[in-house]
């Protein structure tokens, strides 16, 4: 038996791929049953695949089993493979070919489960989980020497769970079920300690067992909890593991379980980012999701939103009201009431507010994208100003350069998308638009109004407008105009 459950890194990743794994391993088999259908979800996603803070559900208990140092993470998938693609690849999938109850799920990864090593079985719809509550099941269970252990939790209502009843040496003698009237008596029913579903078993007992275990009930079904009695039939102890927090074994059935746990794990993330130095001025109107990192001293004002892997630096400024989609931000920007989504902006760079940064924007240490722009694929240099009401698509531009209001780049030709560089310290008079391919040198300058349809040299002015021409008594002419057109309307 293995004496502990050491610390581990945390492995990633998003596509499943088929891997080759010593039989021998050095930390718990974890066995994550995921292979339910999830239907009172009423929703074509699997519900395992229901984000909770930017991960899909069934990521979260993953993670905890990485982290936590274990040896092989086995995931039971139904027939239809829904997790395909959301797991990470060191992660074994196991096939449930049937929908036949818990111990059939356990039995379905049993090829993946080695004799002499410790297992944990918990379902994937408990996204809550921490390492530190998998490690303290673990150590219990190997100190005690007992063949299972549960982990359970005591609740101030136990409505609906099953309870533990113990026998006089403090192990556990059998879980009652509570589900329809008479399956536990009365006293039974006052017992406040509940079944989480969560076990640590040795692997040789729990293989026997789950050969034993029958589906003698009104469902018809292998039931893991079965094995229990099955155990102790051999001589064997169950012992139990109290979770102090019962929020970390919070299951999600339906959409308002989904909506509890997100806002339980939102207030987690929260809390280390604060307890890192970062201020969150209302953690009650901010979205942060699992994979943001943010740097010390750094505000995030109320009604913003950060997404996937969304990195900010130091002394940044987020919000009010920015929303950020896997965008790099460096130390002592701002964004301001922005949407922003793959960009990369650099340090002391400011942006918004309403600005629309898009995907393979990126703005140097210094570039501005203010009020009404948007920016797409292109290059800001830095001390660049684009600063209101400008489109700049497919463009690179050079340091110190400024771009008038109204700017926009014609990139698209209605077959193909071409790009304008713009030097540097260029100055782009208001309401100009570059047809692509152009280009404009080194302190170029345009002229307000025109359109620039052939490059510009270094140094030179680019005019393309018309002449203005004044016509004298317009005004007077258009009076005319409009009087003897009422004399020859007949009368009604």
């Amino acid at each position: 038996m293995l004496s502990g459950w050491t610390q581990g890194p945390r492995r990633s990743g998003c596509r499943r791929r088929a891997i080759a794994y010593d039989r021998r391993v050095t930390g718990p088999v974890v066995v994550i049953l995921a292979a339910g259908q999830g239907t009172r979800m009423r929703s074509a996603t699997p519900k395992l695949l229901h984000p909770v803070c930017g991960r899909p559900m069934i990521a979260w208990p993953v993670a905890a089993a990485h982290e936590a140092g274990a040896g092989r993470v086995v995931v039971v998938d139904s027939p239809e493979r829904c997790l395909e693609g959301s797991l990470g690849e060191d992660v074994v999938v196991a096939i449930q070919e049937r929908p036949n109850g818990t111990a059939d799920a356990v039995s379905a990864a049993a090829g993946h489960i080695d004799a002499d090593s410790t297992v944990v079985v918990l379902a994937g719809d408990v996204p809550l989980i921490t390492a530190e509550t998998l490690r303290g099941l673990v150590q219990a269970h190997e100190r005690a020497g007992s063949a299972a252990t549960m982990a359970t939790m005591v609740l101030e209502d136990p409505s609906g769970y099953g309870r533990v009843v113990r026998a006089p040496d403090g192990t556990v003698e059998r879980v009652v079920e509570t589900k329809a009237p008479g399956d536990a008596t009365e006293l039974e029913l006052h017992i406040r300690e509940v079944n989480t579903g969560i076990f640590a078993f040795d692997g040789g007992p729990l293989l026997q067992a789950l050969a034993q275990v029958s589906s003698d009930n009104a469902q018809g079904e292998l039931y893991l909890p079965d094995v229990l009695p099955i155990l102790r039939s051999h001589d064997r102890t169950v012992g139990a593991h109290e979770v102090s927090d019962p929020s970390v074994t919070l299951g999600v059935n339906d959409r308002v379980g989904l909506a509890a746990v997100t806002a339980l794990a939102q207030r987690r993330i929260h809390e280390r980012h604060m307890l890192a130095g970062v201020t969150i001025v209302s953690p009650e109107a901010t979205v942060i999701d699992a994979g943001v990192e943010i740097g010390q001293d750094t505000v995030i004002a109320p009604f913003s939103s950060l997404h996937g892997d969304t990195r900010i630096g130091a002394r940044a400024t987020i919000g009010p009201l920015a929303t950020l989609i896997d965008t790099t931000v460096g130390d002592e920007s701002k964004v301001l009431s922005s949407h922003v989504v793959e960009a990369d902006i650099d340090a002391r760079v400011s942006v918004g507010p309403f600005a629309y940064l898009r995907p393979g924007a990126v703005l140097s240490e210094g570039a501005k994208a203010g009020t009404f722009v948007e920016i797409k694929n292109s290059n800001i240099g830095p001390g660049t100003k684009v600063p209101h009401l400008s489109y700049i698509g497919d463009t690179d531009i050079g340091e110190k350069s400024n771009i008038g209001a109204g700017t926009i780049t014609a990139n698209y030709d209605g077959y193909r998308k071409h790009r304008t560089t713009i030097g540097a310290r260029v100055r782009v008079s208001v309401d100009t638009a570059f047809v692509a391919p152009v280009s404009v040198g080194d302190d170029a300058y345009t002229a307000a109004g025109s359109v620039i349809t052939k490059d510009v040299a270094p140094g030179a002015l680019g005019v393309a407008r018309s002449r203005q021409q004044n016509l004298e008594g317009y005004a007077a002419q258009r009076a005319a105009q409009a009087a003897a057109a009422a004399r020859e309307e007949p009368a009604e």
